[in-house]
């Protein structure tokens, strides 16, 4: 079980492609964030996130 984040929209998943957008994933990530509201959140809307789930800050 090695968590992934996808290299276009940073969401952490344990697949090989992203299930939201399709992107490819990276092993080599950092930082979480958890965004369960984000209609409301203020950090979601800077990073253009429009969907809850889990997040990683830095992909490469």
């Amino acid at each position: 079980m090695t968590l992934k984040a996808c290299t276009k929209c940073k969401r952490i998943t344990e697949e090989e492609r992203c299930p939201d957008c399709g992107g490819l994933t990276s092993t080599n990530w950092s930082g979480v964030l958890i965004i369960i509201n984000p209609e409301k959140s203020r950090i979601a809307k800077e990073l253009s996130i429009n969907k809850p789930g889990e997040y990683a800050l830095r992909v490469r």
